[in-house]
Order: C-alpha cells, then structure tokens, then sequence
C-alpha cells in the first residue's frame, strides 16, 4: 500500500462481507485488523475482497534493497521515459525553466509542474484520505446525487485550499520581508527542500524498501491545533469542505515545506501570494481526479505509476541541491588557481584603472557568463539587462556578498577580487550561473 486512499478502499471491500463489525487498515504496517461478529469471516473472502481493490496478502521482511526484479524493472523503465521526455523537450529548444514574462515570476510553469507532481504523489497519499473521506460522506448523506453532484465536495476543497494557499503564502512571503536571507543561506534552504524531495522519490520508487516505514503523516497535535481532524468527521456541509482544504496548508507534505521556503525566501507578499496559489492550483488535477485516479492506480498499475513520478521528483531533488549548492557558492568540483583558467576567453578592458567586463542578462540567463579578472585590481561589471521581469535579472554573487535585482537597461556592479580562483555568480533561484577566473 502506499497512502491512506489505498487503506480506504480495502476498507470498503472488507465492508461488503457479512459479519465484519469494523476493518482498521495501516499502509505504514501493511496491516488489516478486522472485528468480526461471533463467527470469524471466511479468510478465502477476506483475501479475495482484497484482491478486488487491487492488493494482494503475504508476508515480506522489508530489506535495505528491494529483491523483487519487477521493481528494477519499473525503475530503468521509469528513468527510460523521463530520459526520451528530457530530450524530446530539448529537441523542441526547452533548455531551461525560465521565459520572457511580464512579472517577477519566469519560472511560475516550474511552480506549477512540482504542485502537479505534488499531487499525484505526496499531496494524494497526505490528503486523499481526507478527500475520499469527505466525499464519502456527502454520496451517503445524498445517495440520490447525480456523478457530476457528487464532484461539488471536491471543487468546494480545491477553492478552500487555493485560496488559503494564496494568502497564507503573501503571509509568509511578508514574514520574509522582514528576514534578510544571505545568499548562502538561501543556498542551504534549498538544497535542504531538495533533500526533502529526494527523500520522497526515493520512498516512491520502493528500491530502499527499509525507508517507507519512514512517513510524512498528520502529526495529532497539528491536527487538534488547527482542528484538521475535527473539521473532517463533521457531517458534510459546503463551508466544512472548504475549511478542510484551507488547512492542508499546515500538513507536513515535503513539496509543500519546500514552496513554503521559497515563498519566505522572496520577501513579498504578492511572489509568495503567487508561489503558493500557483503550487495549490498545480495540484488540483490530482486532487480532482484523485477517485478516479485512485481506482486506476492501483496495486500492479500504482507500483509503475509511483515509481514513474519518484524518478520525476529524483531528478527535481537533484536540480535543487544544484540550484543551492550555486547559491551557497559550493563547488563539488577542485578550483585551480592557475593561469590556465582563462587562457581561451578575452580578457577585461582596462579603463582609468579599473578592468571592465561586459555581460548581457535575458530571459534565456547570461552572456558571457565566464570571464577572467586580475586579483587586487577594482572591477566594474557592466550588466546590459534586456529582460528585468526574468529570474535571471536577480543576480548574486555570493563570495563577495553583492546581491542586485538588475533593471532594464544598464546595470553596472563595481567590486575587488581578493583571492585568486573561480568564483561563481547566480541567479536568486541558483538556476543560470556563471564564473568569473581570478588570476595573479
């Protein structure tokens, strides 16, 4: 099993048999406890009820590395599809995240894109169980209800949900205005969000099978201080489904940790407004869809399924980490120190004794984005800006602390280099970056 949807639907197989007083699923110990009447159910439909939602019984010691072939299999299957995607995408000129725009937000379809992956994976297996519950009880207090009726749950919580995370992500966004984040530790955020991430994929791809005791649930006291718990047993009612939603925004989901940081990070009530409101509303497909995905993903289909979107959200981990290790100015790789560093690019021009270096900031990041400067020697860094409304317009250097939301037009940054060595620039989000070589 793999979320409490998958609990929910043994639940009402086991149901159907006669004389079962009550069924108690857990996906973490993958468990069923059933109180039966004075006669205990036949095991034969026990297990049958079972295989009837799509899972099956048995035994299974949980090893470090998993010893089932089919999930290796999944798994090359899995990198294989995202791979071609990947290169289908850069076949058809889709290099990075960002795009000309006409806000501060050029990387909204990356947003977008986690909160669908979030929706498919850690948001459904952290709030589907509430979702179906809810569900579930409008269709019994209304057993008359046409299929597009019994919809209304789901869009009154998706409406709560997109709406708190709107506002509550402007709330954060203004707590971090008031927060100066250094560029390094804007770094270590990140890559802490992407260990997060990475940690998620990993548990969906079940090759550590050891590590899926490890779950991100609803903490009890969370529940009881924000009244989660208490809001979904509630007999159905239009205002309770949209109060549901709007406190998800305080479930432990790792994905929803990581758009919390961000949003923080941007020191704005309207980025982090928008951050959140875009994250909630990409992971509405799989909310809305969650019965139905769930009776189609299920047991065989739900293990490629998870193990499709695992390798997806691998691969975002690794982006961030990478993204924050450029933030943190951590290079995995040896810095020389030598004159060779820059021996194939055009060196700075010397102006009333400062060397000048010329660069051009679009939408697509930097150009050039390498050069080579003497150490002990004033730089004036001019910065040709054609597209201000870009990620790539927030630029940080983080070795020499300077941070600078470029403007149309020129922009020009002045500085010392005091050590010799390469030394990284990068953009607020860590994703374009660029090298200056400091030689003796």
């Amino acid at each position: 099993m793999h979320c409490r949807s998958c609990e929910m639907m043994i639940e009402e197989e086991i149901n159907k048999i006669p004389g079962i007083k009550k069924i108690d699923v857990d996906h973490k110990k993958g468990i069923a406890e059933i109180l039966y009447d004075d006669v205990p159910p036949p095991e034969e439909l026990i297990k049958q009820a079972i295989k009837d939602a799509g899972y099956e019984t048995g035994t299974e010691k949980r090893h470090i590395f998993s010893r089932n072939t089919k999930d290796y299999t999944d798994l090359i299957t899995s990198i294989s599809i995202v791979i071609i995607i990947y290169l289908i995408l850069s076949a058809a000129g889709i290099h990075g995240v960002g795009f000309s725009t006409t806000d501060d937000l050029s990387n909204i379809w990356v947003i977008f894109l986690i909160g669908i992956t979030a929706g498919m994976s850690s948001c459904m297996a952290l709030v589907g169980g509430l979702v179906l519950g809810m569900a579930a009880r409008f269709a019994e207090k209304n057993p008359q209800a046409s299929p597009l009726q019994k919809f209304k749950p789901h869009i009154f919580f998706n409406a709560g949900r997109i709406i708190s995370y709107f506002f509550l992500g402007g709330l954060i966004g203004t707590i971090g205005s008031t927060i100066k984040f250094s560029p390094g530790i804007l770094g270590y955020l990140v890559i802490t969000a992407g260990i997060v991430m990475l940690f998620l994929g990993l548990q969906l791809i079940k090759i550590f099978p050891v590590i899926s005791r490890f779950q991100l649930t609803l903490p009890k006291v969370i529940s009881k201080t924000f009244g989660i718990v208490r809001h979904a047993p509630k007999e159905y009612s239009n205002k309770n489904a949209m109060t549901l939603g709007a406190l998800t925004f305080f479930l432990p989901c790792g994905f929803t940790q990581a758009m919390q940081v961000y949003a923080i990070s941007t020191g704005s009530f309207t980025t982090g407004a928008v951050v959140m409101g875009i994250f909630a509303l990409g992971t509405t497909p799989g909310m809305l869809g969650i019965g139905g995905l769930t009776s189609i993903f299920k047991g065989k289909k739900a293990d490629k399924f998870f193990t499709f979107i695992g390798v997806t959200v691998i691969a975002l981990a690794f982006f961030n980490i990478s993204n924050g290790l450029n933030l943190a100015g951590i290079s995995l790789l040896p810095s020389t120190t030598s004159t060779e560093q820059g021996k194939n690019i055009v060196p700075p021009k010397d102006e009333d004794g400062k060397q000048i270096i010329n660069m051009t900031q679009s939408y697509r990041g930097y150009s050039p984005n390498e050069f080579t400067v003497k150490k002990g020697i004033p730089v004036k860094w001019v910065i040709e800006s054609e597209d201000n409304y870009s990620c790539a317009s927030s630029l940080i250097l983080p070795k020499y602390e300077i941070s600078k939301n470029l403007t149309q037009g020129e922009n020009i940054i002045e500085f010392t280099p005091s050590e010799t060595g390469r030394v990284s620039f990068t953009c607020s989000m860590g994703m374009y970056k660029g090298w200056i070589n400091v030689i003796e």
